[in-house]
């Protein structure tokens, strides 16, 4: 494959008028049947006993460790986030772990595929939020501290999509091009060491969208918990006087 076509959506694969079937697609498609007939192969038979197959004990794993990052992130039930996070790391780090397959480029070296995974992120921050504190709460969030923040809060939702989708896209493009050109000019070693090293730097690159993904979700959904930090030394106080005063008044009592 020529350098210039390591894109996937430079590489067509069927082409009709204004459709065409290009390998981002069609790797896409791999992916996803990957992933159904994997999920599938290995929850068929789960165990709830002490004998666990291989795949159900690493499938546990991954789970447990997913399941552990977001409440450490959201500091909440882990299971709310648990399927749209989960989603998002394993399916960056199938499609980018499967490169090391010949002939297989990872869609994730697309920018359409990761401006659509980052679109997804941008949608469910509002959601998560809305649906955690309300539709209210949520807006409030754009003009703190002051309403002149709106603008800047509005861009800042819109410059961390676009910032996620490129640097995924860019990460994973970088790699297969520098594996490209050491495939054309050292053809044994050097491949070899840096499909090893693409497989560390693919699913390094899983974790962080899926760790700032549940950081832009955690951030989007802690307006109530703040505003209740907030309001609490307020509430607390009259109670706190009215507690000082009967205890002064019995204290008089005794000395009477």
């Amino acid at each position: 494959m020529e350098i210039s076509q390591i894109t996937p959506d430079e590489v067509v694969f069927w082409e009709r008028g204004f459709v065409h079937l290009n390998a981002t697609i069609v790797y896409t498609w791999v992916v996803i049947a990957f992933l159904v007939l994997g999920s599938w192969l290995i929850t068929r038979r789960l165990s709830s006993g002490t004998a666990l197959s291989r795949w159900q004990n690493l499938l546990e794993i991954v789970v447990d460790f997913m399941r552990k990052q977001i409440r450490e992130i959201g500091q909440e039930r882990a299971d709310q986030y648990l399927p749209f996070i989960g989603t998002l790391f394993i399916f960056i780090a199938v499609s980018n772990i499967l490169m090391v397959v010949p002939g297989f480029i990872a869609p994730t070296g697309s920018l359409s595929t990761t401006a659509a995974l980052a679109i997804c992120v941008f949608v469910a921050v509002p959601l998560y939020g809305i649906a955690g504190e309300g539709l209210g709460n949520y807006l409030k969030q754009y003009v703190r501290p002051t309403f002149v923040m709106l603008p800047f809060n509005i861009i800042g939702e819109l410059s961390r999509t676009l910032a996620l989708a490129v640097r995924l896209f860019g990460n994973v493009m970088s790699g297969m091009k520098i594996g490209a050109i050491l495939l054309a000019v050292i053809p044994l070693v050097f491949p070899i060491v840096m499909h090893l090293l693409g497989l560390l730097t693919g699913l390094i690159q899983a974790y962080i969208f899926a760790i700032l993904a549940m950081v832009y979700i955690a951030s989007a959904t802690r307006a109530r918990r703040r505003e209740a930090a907030e309001r609490e030394p307020a509430e607390r106080e009259p109670a706190k006087r009215q507690n000082d005063q009967e205890q002064k008044e019995k204290q008089e009592q005794e000395q009477a």
